[in-house]
């Protein structure tokens, strides 16, 4: 379970650091800020990918799972980009 957890946050940072250093512009926010984006872009990514393969993504590391995420991060970042 903690194991999970933390290899949750280490994904999500990574997704989020990928996402930030791709996406134009400067984005002000720290390291807790961009695990967040990554975590919740890795849930979107999650989410969308399912949908798309019917269910078949399962809980594993896969290159699927980590383009979705990042991709997912990359849309959570143009929507807090907008709002600023």
């Amino acid at each position: 379970m903690l194991f999970s957890l933390l290899s949750f946050i280490i994904v999500g940072l990574v997704c989020g650091a990928i996402a930030r250093a791709v996406f134009p512009g400067k984005q002000p926010m720290g390291l807790g800020a961009t695990a967040l984006l990554g975590m919740g872009g890795s849930l979107l990514g999650g989410l969308v990918g399912s949908m798309l393969s019917g269910g078949l993504f399962a809980a594993t590391i896969q290159p699927a799972g980590w383009i979705f995420s990042i991709l997912g991060s990359l849309g959570l970042l143009y929507i807090i980009s907008r709002r600023r």
